[in-house]
């Protein structure tokens, strides 16, 4: 996954760097990712010497995702979070800010476009009707946060902003992100209702965003452990789980898992 998440063309230019420089920017998110996943089948490829780190690497196939968030991420204010855009949250205008920021990623040559934390139906239909008009050939995969364990955050329909997804054939999967654990279960099965393409998880630790102080805050209540729920999101039919927010401690406990699953 590339560090592109809230890079944007128009927060680069607000901050006095060129429009090149900019697009510059964000290719280069890609190719660190592409260096990285060399480095890594490089010592793959020396596996059987041990390695001088004490860790062993097994050789699996490795896709470059470029990462893009929602326009709320740019505004840095928690609007991913609520999907309130106010005034300039329309079709046109969204298409309009993520149209050239699209097309700049999928030209450094990534194996996966990812739309993150889509907070509404409008932004939903703004990204799948830019991968229709951009012919970009490229697989992408749609991520929606709940705050609520039916809706995304906006209070709109989960199901609705994954059928306009599905309709898509550039989308090869949906998924939930940012979203606490307890909700996963019952939309893994929401979701499967509407879409038979694979469905990606990679919740949040159960902490909620403030978007004043600009951090995420524990959750007061109960939850249960990632490394716990892991067991159970496994077994959901096509799904595929990856990870979002943990503290150090839960990454340590779900790695464990995650390795005594594959072997």
């Amino acid at each position: 996954m590339t560090g592109s998440y809230q890079a944007t063309i128009q927060g680069f230019l607000s901050r006095g760097f060129s429009q090149d420089e900019s697009e510059s920017f964000l290719k280069r998110s890609v190719e660190l990712a592409c260096e990285a996943r060399d480095t890594y089948l490089g010592k793959c490829s020396n596996s059987s010497d041990e390695p001088k780190d004490g860790r062993r690497y097994r050789k699996r196939p490795i896709l470059i995702a470029a990462s893009i968030g929602s326009y709320g991420a740019y505004l840095a204010d928690g609007s991913e979070y609520s999907g309130d855009y106010g005034k300039e949250g329309n079709l046109e205008y969204l298409k309009n800010f993520h149209r050239r920021r699209l097309q700049v990623l999928a030209e450094a040559g990534p194996d996966v476009i990812v739309f993150e934390t889509i907070p509404n139906k409008i932004e939903t239909q703004a990204y799948v009707e830019l991968l229709e008009e951009c012919n970009l050939h490229i697989p992408a995969w749609f991520a929606f946060p709940s705050k609520d364990g039916t809706n995304v955050v906006s209070g709109d329909s989960l199901t609705e902003c994954v059928s306009i997804a599905d309709s898509c054939k550039e989308v090869g999967a949906v998924g939930i992100n940012c979203t606490p654990p307890r909700f996963i279960h019952a939309l893994v099965l929401s979701i499967r209702k509407v879409t038979g393409k694979p469905i990606l998880i990679y919740p949040n630790s159960g902490e909620s965003y403030d978007p004043v102080r600009k951090e995420w805050v524990a959750c007061s209540e109960a939850y249960p452990r990632l490394c716990m729920d892991y067991d159970q999101w496994r077994m959901l039919e096509s799904t595929i789980v990856i990870c979002a927010v943990a503290d150090l401690l839960e990454s340590l406990h779900l790695s464990t898992s995650v390795n005594f699953f594959m072997g």
